[in-house]
């Protein structure tokens, strides 16, 4: 993110790299104006990792957090955090929609094959634990036969990978922390491997688990950027690590979050309702803004590409045809996936995350549409097209004035149908980072372990929204179809 035109910055920037060919670490040879200095930027991490990265009262808190907060203000740069979730963020940076990424990563061999690492910031380690209240698992020899979770890409899942054909057991990974717990705890698995401070917080904030083990040594933390890509932000994240370290600023991060909190204080359920309401309001708008952007664009592909359906033009009807079986054929999460992380990687431009989800939407949504249109107009008895032509009329005018209004009935319950399935599709793009109410519900059951009366919040929220569109959906319907 080297700007060009800040003669002090390049000089920085040649006397780093100059250093660098002579042995002399990047924090020797910068200057006091480090080569960051007034640039700005975009970090990846994960949604769910406490006590490394979680919200509090709506805000994106945590040891990683803090950390590269306060190493952006030591070193003169400034940090906009992405909360995508640990897969999606690996992506992210992939692709170059982040700079960085810090979320709690363990430098291994492979990863340093496709990531540059910082200094480590944190040593970890691997602890399994169990259900409260089960009493059969001690360790790991009463795990034979068994099914264990651990998080996807984590350093808990290589470790129970690594003893599964030891102690005869499977592993399965899910994407985060609390959905593991809840796993464990619905007996759907007999135990969960994790890393040790994030268990450890979880336990003290009443998740209804216990660790049964004792601590298994693991790799370390480490801030990674892409392989050859932004050095001055690595070395200005190393610079600013030793400083924090050196003036006690670190360890006090540490303290903060690891010296055993206080275990949540329990509140009943309109407790609960009444502490999230903000953050679910914010989702639902969000939610409500992607449906009617991501409605309206497919409401014009569907009536462009229906009427190509029913054109007497074959290539018409083959554009429209690929169209619809590329988005009916494909799955919406890996369409999702695709405009936010693989497009920026084949164009080389980035893409926010509000235009790749109603990117998505729109265009699965105006495929299913298409063929509303279709089936709408080719329900129309073809006798009444005869009709029109031979009264005189041309073929635009007979569908406007004779076709479209007997089509657009029929077709209105489907699209209302439709406008309800995009409404609850939004939920999908919580996997790529964005805040809609699915992703707010989240948040909230990964700082507080509620996840079923969390859910319960969330789906009476969808519920009651979706009805209230549908109710005025048809009396719209009843209004301007009589």
């Amino acid at each position: 993110m080297f700007r060009a035109g800040k003669l002090t910055v390049a000089v920085t920037a040649l006397l780093a790299l100059a250093g660098g060919f002579l042995g002399v670490s990047a924090a020797a040879a910068s200057q006091p104006q480090a080569a960051t200095a007034g640039e700005n930027y975009v970090i990846g991490t994960d949604t769910t990792f406490a006590p490394f990265e979680y919200r509090e009262n709506g805000e994106l808190t945590g040891i990683d957090m803090d950390l590269i907060r306060d190493i952006a203000e030591n070193q003169g740069f400034t940090v906009e955090i992405k909360s995508l979730g640990f897969d999606a963020a690996l992506q992210a940076l992939q692709s170059n929609q982040v700079d960085g990424v810090i979320a709690g990563m363990s430098i291994t061999d492979e990863r340093k094959l496709i990531f540059d690492f910082s200094d480590p910031y944190f040593d970890s380690g691997v602890q399994m634990a169990v259900a409260e209240d089960n009493t059969e698992i001690t360790g790991y020899a009463d795990l034979a036969g068994e099914t264990v979770v651990a998080k996807r890409g984590s350093e808990g899942e290589t470790f129970a990978n690594s003893i599964k054909d030891e102690y005869d057991f499977t592993v399965k990974a899910l994407a985060d922390s609390a959905t593991m717990y809840d796993d464990v705890k619905a007996g759907n698995s007999v135990a969960v491997f994790d890393d040790y401070p994030v268990l450890a917080y979880g336990i003290n904030q009443n998740n209804g688990l216990k660790s049964v083990t004792e601590k298994e040594q693991g790799s370390s933390y480490g801030f990674a950027v892409n392989k050859g890509q932004n050095p001055e932000l690595l070395a200005a994240f190393n610079t600013g690590l030793a400083e924090l370290q050196d003036n006690g600023d670190y360890q006090a991060i540490l303290d903060t979050y690891l010296e055993q909190p206080a275990p949540a204080a329990a509140s009943g359920f309109f407790g609960l309702l009444s502490d999230s309401i903000p953050a679910l309001m914010k989702g639902l708008g969000l939610t409500l803004l992607a449906t009617g952007l991501s409605i309206l664009i497919a409401l014009v592909l569907g009536v462009v590409f229906g009427f190509f359906k029913v054109s007497e033009s074959r290539i018409l009807r083959g554009i429209a045809s690929v169209y619809v079986s590329i988005f009916r054929g494909t799955p919406l999460l890996v369409q999702a996936f695709f405009f936010y992380f693989g497009l920026p990687q084949l164009t080389g431009q980035s893409i926010d995350v509000l235009t790749a989800g109603v990117l998505t939407l729109s265009l699965n949504a105006g495929a299913y549409m298409t063929e509303i249109v279709r089936g709408g107009i080719q329900s129309v008895d073809p006798g009444q097209t005869e009709a029109g032509r031979s009264l005189g009329l041309g073929y635009v005018t007979t569908m406007r004035r004779v076709v479209l209004p007997q089509a657009v009935k029929i077709m209105t319950p489907s699209f209302i149908n439709q406008f309800v399935m995009t409404l609850k599709d939004t939920s999908l793009l919580a996997v790529i980072g964005f805040a809609e109410l699915t992703y707010q519900g989240q948040q909230i059951y990964a700082a507080n372990f509620r996840t079923g009366e969390t859910l319960l919040i969330v789906a009476a929220l969808y519920f009651i929204v979706i009805n209230l569109l549908t109710m005025l959906s048809n009396k719209l319907d009843k209004r301007f179809n009589k």
